[in-house]
């Protein structure tokens, strides 16, 4: 009876191992980057693009002229930031293109590696970046998809959030609305994953100021550079105009909060 089981003891404990091993190796596998994302954590004379174990900075020029302005005069100038959670089993690269493109705007944007790929796994991810970094006058928070989750849950603790940004998502949650957070969500009319009817029904989650932006013709994959996703629909608009159109609507929202 013993000799069974210390058998059966040992094949649970294997399988919960082959188990526990399968997991991980899916996770570490995710979908990679593209070209145009790879292209866009180059620096140049408009942003500059700083690659750190745990994230990527994307920090505007135009933020360093104010801060040089700033000690000159001493007149303040607000300087943002949005710390930016990927989706799930998404190389956190992939999201370089539109959060470039919103670094370009004069925003300081921090693209977070999560545990595992898998930022419901690290929702406090960006807290080192919260309590490390100087010259910021008013943090946001935002993310694709499980991100979005994730940035969601991270808000709420942190009471230097000013702002929350979906991207496809959505919370799980009345947190947002109970402390009345602004809120942008923006989605791809053709998102075949994050669908619109899913987004609307969101609204019952958020403040009633919270913002939906549709991207017409725009699906799930696009807010990133990391190929066709499986339960996506095909878009009908090219990656770059989806960007760009995420890009300018979270821009203008971040710079909002500061009015």
């Amino acid at each position: 009876m013993k000799r069974f089981l210390k058998i059966v003891l040992l094949s649970t404990l294997l399988l919960l191992l082959v188990a526990v091993g399968g997991f991980v190796l899916w996770a570490e596998t995710p979908a990679r980057p593209g070209v145009a994302a790879l292209k866009a954590l180059e620096s140049d004379e408009f942003v500059y693009v700083f690659e750190h174990e745990n994230h990527i900075v994307f920090y505007p020029a135009i933020c360093e002229a104010k801060l040089t302005a700033e000690n000159a005069t001493g007149q303040p100038h607000t300087i943002t930031a949005f710390i930016f959670y990927p989706g799930g089993r998404v190389d956190y690269r992939a999201y370089a293109p539109a959060l470039r493109k919103i670094a370009e705007q004069g925003i300081i944007v921090f693209l977070l590696r999560v545990r595992l790929n898998l930022a419901f796994f690290d929702i406090e991810a960006g807290a080192p970046v919260l309590t490390s970094t100087e010259g910021v006058d008013l943090w946001a928070v935002g993310g694709h998809s499980l991100g979005g989750v994730a940035a969601s849950i991270f808000a709420p603790n942190h009471p230097q959030v000013r702002g929350v940004v979906f991207w496809a998502s959505y919370p799980t949650d009345e947190q947002l609305k109970t402390i009345g957070l602004p809120v942008l969500s923006i989605y791809g009319t053709l998102d075949g994953l994050a669908r619109p009817e899913e987004i609307e029904q969101s609204r019952a989650l958020l403040p009633e100021t919270a913002v939906f932006l549709p991207i017409e013709g725009g699906n799930h994959a696009q807010f990133g550079d990391y190929g066709f996703q499986n339960g996506d629909n095909p878009a009908s608009i090219p990656a770059e105009t989806q960007w760009e159109q995420i890009a300018q609507a979270t821009a203008q929202f971040l710079l909002s909060l500061t009015r």
